[in-house]
């Protein structure tokens, strides 16, 4: 079983740094809404939505917003030439606040899973508003993962997923190795608090390394250093908020897509969670030093 995940991890690895190095911005934001497509049919089923005809009407309700995101300052420029409204271009950066609310969605679920994992667990909420929640998280991720590598870059967005892998295996190892305190038993019993911090530490050494290969000033640094550890923080309880789902669905993998790691959904939980944050956070960076 090690050995198939890490062939399926290797092989996944691998495609993402091709499509983040070498597809034009276009194509890389299509590739990254077909993941998140067919991440969204797990999570309808995760959703309990048995209907297929439902099932795809919930992959067009997210497609049609990723259209206007997509084509968002084409989509102003003909609402200035249709309404002779040359100040509607002034609200072309109105999208950067929409990170706002998916920041404070995952610091509130790491709230509730820290606090009350049994409470989460045991949480009855309808269909509708399951499917509500995969709409807005699957959506904010496609679209910051997106900008993510428009704005600041193929170095900084392949930064991003390697933090996540890097923090993804050193919880593993370092679980296997030490892990005795379960970190939210009644969620996942297989991770525990070594697990967490193992991943921590493996993001604070991702900063480093990061910060001496660019020469980042003492400043800069820090503020990766911290960035980092944040941003793996909110992935692991990305990861422990799709389990809550499975569990109450009575599944153990999202899908069975991947050799090895169940579904599409099994494999960007992580990222899910953490790229608003990321995101948000490096759009202020920018902001101070420039």
């Amino acid at each position: 079983m090690l050995l198939k995940r890490i062939i399926t991890a290797s092989v996944l690895a691998s495609l993402i740094a091709l499509a983040v190095f070498k597809l034009p911005m276009e194509y890389f934001s299509l590739v990254i809404g077909l993941v998140t497509l067919l991440a969204a049919w797990e999570w309808s089923n995760l959703a309990g939505v048995t209907s297929l005809v439902k099932r795809v009407l919930f992959l067009l309700v997210l497609i049609l917003p990723m259209l206007g995101i997509h084509f968002w300052t084409q989509i102003l420029e003909l609402i200035a030439q249709a309404l002779d409204w040359p100040d509607v271009r002034d609200y072309s950066g109105i999208l950067e606040w929409l990170v706002i609310p998916p920041v404070l969605f995952w610091i509130l679920v790491m709230i509730l899973i820290r606090n009350t994992p049994t409470g989460v667990l045991n949480l009855t909420l309808k269909t509708r508003y399951k499917v509500l929640i995969g709409w807005f998280v699957l959506l904010s991720a496609w679209m910051f993962l997106s900008r993510l590598r428009a704005f600041y870059g193929t170095e900084m967005t392949m930064y991003f997923l390697i933090l996540i892998w890097v923090a993804d295996i050193s919880a593993y190892f370092a679980g296997k190795k030490w892990g005795v305190t379960k970190l939210a038993p009644e969620i996942s019993p297989g991770k525990t608090v070594a697990g967490m911090y193992g991943a921590l530490i493996a993001g604070l050494v991702c900063a480093v390394v990061l910060s001496l290969i660019y020469g980042f000033n003492l400043m800069i640094a820090s503020d990766f250093m911290l960035l980092s550890v944040l941003t793996v923080l909110i992935s692991i309880y990305g990861d422990l908020f799709v389990s809550v789902v499975k569990r109450q669905r009575g599944v153990k993998d999202s899908g069975s897509l991947l050799p090895g790691h169940g579904g599409v959904l099994d494999r960007i939980d992580s990222m899910i969670a953490a790229i608003p944050f990321f995101y948000g956070c490096i759009y202020f960076i920018y902001r101070l030093v420039s």
